[in-house]
């Protein structure tokens, strides 16, 4: 598959080939917390106003809980009031892909992690320009790097 990663100067670069990630629900519970398993492999939501990331004002990357992949940057956060991060765009076309949700009695657009498909949240036509969009995800989705530290993301396949 073709990501956006960041290479060891703390640059994104891409595309560039990287392989999924893949591991089963063992693995994963080893990896993650409670929270985070519930809401990133089993599709869960987590309350609103409730999650640590949701008033960061600070620079950086949020990336995948499960798999480290950079999804957003601080730049296109914003106060969207719904009580979960938002953002009007994803870091790189094609780091996030999206998946119809019918579940809840409801019809949305559900947002993943397009390296381990992990479940982000969803995507609502309601958010500010440039896009339109409102990217609402689970803080227990995201990992939060700052701006001076991106070099720590570095992948192998970006070098």
């Amino acid at each position: 598959m073709q990501l956006h990663l960041f290479n060891q100067r703390g640059e994104l670069v891409g595309p560039v080939e990287t392989a999924a990630v893949i591991r089963t629900d063992a693995e994963w519970r080893q990896r993650l917390t409670s929270e985070q398993f519930t809401v990133a492999r089993g599709k869960g939501t987590e309350r609103p106003f409730c999650g640590t990331l949701l008033d960061n004002k600070r620079s950086g990357v949020y990336s995948c809980v499960c798999c480290d992949l950079p999804l957003f940057s601080s730049g296109e956060k914003f106060h969207s009031g719904t009580g979960w991060p938002s953002f009007f765009q994803p870091i790189a076309v094609g780091n996030v892909t999206t998946a119809r949700d019918t579940g809840h009695g409801m019809a949305r657009t559900e947002i993943l992690c397009a390296r381990c498909d992990a479940h982000l949240g969803h995507v609502f036509m309601d958010g500010p320009h440039p896009t339109g969009l409102r990217f609402c995800v689970n803080s227990e989705s995201l990992r939060f790097t700052d701006q001076a530290e991106l070099a720590r993301l570095a992948d192998p396949a970006a070098e």
